[in-house]
């Protein structure tokens, strides 16, 4: 790819200012308060310490102590907003679009960790957040969950909160929707099809962006994620359907879909993401490994290397800003390579400043890539 593409990107950031600020964009469903932990390799005093940096080295450990015991020592990093669709929704924020949440923030009151997000996004919060431990290593992290929660995540309870013609009207407003984490919430197919039913019909105008993010459907039976794959292919009737996925689940659909596994290489995931679109009938489907991403639509696939960077700051969330980034290239209507260079770049300000770049620290970086 030219690496001219960063640059003509940020010119294309530009151009658009206007279009991003009557762009409204509705996120949803989930929402966590995420602990951040490294784990102690060697403690030299009560405030020095050497991190255990490696995922295999804390494996063997754990490894090590069956039928023993253990005592493993985390040290918590930050406390901040998580889940994919709070992350993701901060994220696009940042770039002036205006960005309305509806998810699992805390109920009566919101949790302290979303005030900020508040400050810049509408927010309407049915439940209290779950909670997630995420353990984070150099070359990967753990995420250990607590989802009572997520329960209440379902369409009666929308409709207690915000009411039907309420919600076809957030819909009807915004040029994009994110549906994310189908993975952790039980209800989340059965809100697919009251959206499908009870909010598509009513939408009038030229079809709407809408992305979903299964989020690591490992835990899922694939009867489930069939369903969830064939429900999401009907949006494609009222809506431009985006499919994002990381390696790891584009494996785990193509093995539902019965699509070969891909080699990881920039060739191969790109026609994997190219199947995967054709076997599901989507407009777009986009797959990001740790080191590049790859993404198909109807004028062909491509692949772009990533900014990687071998000592992340932070790597939770990293997925999410990616989304975000691709979905603003749809959103200006870009193809894909330009949609690829806006998410990998997100993605990439993010691991290395442990925050999310503003409009215009992402022109920045990427006039330096």
């Amino acid at each position: 790819m030219s690496n001219s593409l960063p640059r003509l990107a940020a010119e294309r950031l530009t151009e658009s200012r206007s279009i991003l600020g009557r762009s409204k964009i509705l996120v949803g469903f989930d929402g966590f308060v995420d602990t951040i932990l490294h784990v102690v390799d060697q403690r030299e005093s009560a405030t020095k310490y050497t991190r255990l940096d490696k995922m295999g080295e804390f494996g063997r450990r754990i490894q090590a102590a069956a039928g023993k015991s253990a005592n493993l020592e985390f040290v918590e990093q930050m406390v901040k907003l998580g889940g994919n669709g709070p992350i993701m929704a901060n994220a696009l924020a940042q770039f002036t679009p205006p960005v309305t949440y509806v998810g699992s923030l805390g109920y009566p009151n919101l949790h302290p960790v979303f005030d900020a997000f508040a400050k810049t996004t509408r927010v309407i919060s049915i439940s209290e957040p779950g909670y997630t431990d995420a353990v984070e290593f150099n070359d990967g992290k753990l995420m250990f969950g607590k989802h009572a929660s997520l329960k209440h995540i379902n369409w009666q309870n929308l409709l207690k909160h915000i009411g039907e013609p309420d919600i076809v009207k957030l819909f009807s407003d915004c040029a994009m929707i994110a549906m994310v984490n189908w993975t952790m919430l039980p209800s989340m197919t059965a809100i697919f099809n009251k959206v499908l039913t009870r909010v598509a019909p009513m939408l009038e105008g030229p079809r709407r962006w809408v992305f979903f993010d299964l989020a690591d459907p490992a835990k899922r039976a694939p009867e489930d994620i069939q369903t969830a794959l064939k429900t999401i292919s009907k949006f494609e009737k009222n809506f431009r359907v985006i499919l994002g996925l990381n390696f790891s689940e584009s494996v785990q659909i193509g093995g539902v879909l019965g699509i070969k596994r891909p080699a990881e290489s920039l060739p191969a995931v790109a026609a994997h993401a190219a199947a995967i679109r054709e076997k599901l009938g989507l407009d777009t489907v986009v797959v990001h490994p740790t080191h590049f991403a790859a993404a198909a639509d109807a004028s062909g696939h491509s692949a772009l290397s990533g900014p990687f960077t071998p000592k992340p700051k932070i790597t939770t969330g990293a997925g999410d800003h990616f989304n975000a980034g691709f979905c603003l290239g749809r959103l200006l209507e870009c193809d894909i390579p330009m949609s690829l260079q806006f998410g990998v770049a997100t993605s990439g300000y993010y691991v290395r400043h442990a925050r999310s770049p503003k409009m215009e620290d992402l022109k920045k970086f990427l006039r330096s890539m």
